[in-house]
């Protein structure tokens, strides 16, 4: 017969110690069902984002992570909550393909310069307009 490898448990493996494991508030009060109208309810099981959590995160049974799923999705439906949540990013570019950090100052100079010049193209736009109205204007008189 072939020797049974024994492998030591490392810390990595064994139990945390002192952390202990969520329980289902929906079993504890023992409620029959998820209020899809409960909107504050809800949102404790939603990121900040407006993603469902995991049942590791929020703690609930099976069939209670199941429940608020589907009421989450009806309350969205029904717009008692929001797909999504908007979020402002502080970054511009990253992995969508912006400019490198170097090229950032000299993009967002270019872009000032090409906003001014817009802004001088309008007003001489508007200028001509006004004058093509008192020309006009004379001109029925």
């Amino acid at each position: 017969m072939a020797k049974q490898q024994t492998r030591r448990r490392t810390r990595q493996d064994a139990p945390r110690r002192g952390a202990r494991k969520k329980v289902c508030i929906f079993c504890t009060q023992k409620a029959t069902w998820v209020d899809y109208k409960d909107v504050n309810l809800l949102r404790r099981f939603m990121s900040d984002r407006g993603k469902i959590r995991a049942r590791r995160v929020s703690g609930n049974c099976a069939q209670h992570q199941r429940d608020v799923a589907v009421a989450i999705k009806t309350a969205r439906e029904l717009a008692l909550l929001p797909y999504t949540q908007r979020t402002v990013s502080e970054r511009a570019g990253g992995r969508r393909g912006g400019p490198p950090r170097e090229r950032r100052a000299e993009v967002e100079d270019v872009d000032v310069a090409v906003a001014a010049a817009d802004v001088a193209v309008e007003d001489e736009v508007d200028d001509v307009e006004v004058e093509s109205e008192a020309a006009a204007e004379e001109g029925e008189e």
